[in-house]
């Protein structure tokens, strides 16, 4: 059984938001964390995707290491080959190897005999980040860390890594650190799960089939789910009847927007049908309906207006 929260999501020092692809996990990560950094935590958002599109979202081009993206706030794309090399400089006497082969030949040998061995790397990384103290040299410390995650089944193999590593090793120095991983994933006054979905059926599956994988493999629970680019609500039965029956007799452009108005209508109903579902399935989980928005570009204060929403379940 899921453990049960202790502290706010926003109070811990892990947070890990994860979806199907195409649900806008990037845009509400991105606006957790500028949530986190306006309360005045020191806050990174780390991207394991790759796709770098974080720092997109803040007016500014993709670079390596941490940048600051907003006052507070912190953008990583994390580097599985750097993961490695900073994970060989903590434990030197495998430094020797890093030296003979290469970081970057190195973790493709290992990956390709010791699966799991790149999303253990990966989660280890995100682990540093959330220490108080940080063993990259000189690296300050962060109050949050809100990870981007992959896609749904990627992100079942980051969360699990840790514990499959910590079962099977055979002791040493990557079974100790799996297991210190475990720990703080485990530990829900440390580490909170958000959800994010759009309110369609493949994107509500697939969420309530890795809640279910999560809290069977791990304990873990979804403790917020955003309910992305949500439509309008719909009408009143009254009001949609009325429209319905007027229809016929309309013509032109006032047909053409009842018509539409009725369209968007059916749209919103079908998509509270699917909130309906998502809220039995996941009846621990605090629901949040993001608003749809109009803009054709989509920066920074759609950003801010994000975090307005989020602001009422963090």
């Amino acid at each position: 059984m899921s453990a049960t929260p202790t502290v706010p999501p926003l109070s811990r020092r892990l947070i890990y938001v994860l979806g199907k692809g195409g649900v806008g996990r990037t845009t509400v990560a991105a606006a957790v964390g500028l949530l986190a950094s306006r309360r005045g935590a020191r806050t990174i958002v780390a991207e394991v995707s790759g796709r770098g599109e974080l720092t997109q979202l803040f007016g500014q081009e993709a670079g390596n290491g941490e940048i600051e993206v907003a006052p507070g706030l912190w953008a990583l794309q994390i580097d599985t080959s750097r993961a490695l090399d900073e994970y060989l400089h903590a434990h030197l006497p495998l430094r020797m190897l890093a030296d003979l082969v290469g970081a970057t030949r190195l973790i493709g040998y290992l990956a390709a005999a010791t699966p799991g061995l790149r999303e253990l790397l990966n989660v280890g990384k995100l682990w540093e980040l959330a220490q108080p103290e940080r063993r990259v040299p000189d690296a300050s410390p962060y109050d949050l860390v809100v990870v981007d995650a992959p896609a749904s089944g990627h992100s079942l193999a980051l969360l699990t890594a840790p514990h499959s590593f910590a079962r099977t090793a055979q002791g040493g120095p990557i079974a100790r650190q799996g297991q210190r991983i475990d720990d703080m994933l485990r530990d829900p006054a440390l580490t909170a799960l958000i959800g994010v979905v759009r309110a369609e059926d493949a994107a509500i599956s697939e969420l309530i089939d890795l809640s279910s994988r999560l809290d069977a493999e791990l304990g873990l629970a979804i403790e917020v789910v955003a309910i992305n680019a949500m439509p309008p609500s719909p009408l009143a039965a009254g009001d949609r009847e009325t429209l319905a029956r007027a229809l016929p007799t309309l013509s032109g452009g006032a047909r053409t927007a009842v018509d539409l108005t009725l369209t968007e209508d059916r749209a919103g109903a079908l998509a509270r049908e699917q909130v309906e579902r998502l809220a039995m399935a996941l009846p621990g989980a605090k629901l949040v309906e993001l608003a749809r928005s109009e803009s054709v570009e989509f920066g920074l204060p759609e950003l801010e207006r994000l975090a307005d929403q989020l602001d009422v379940v963090l």
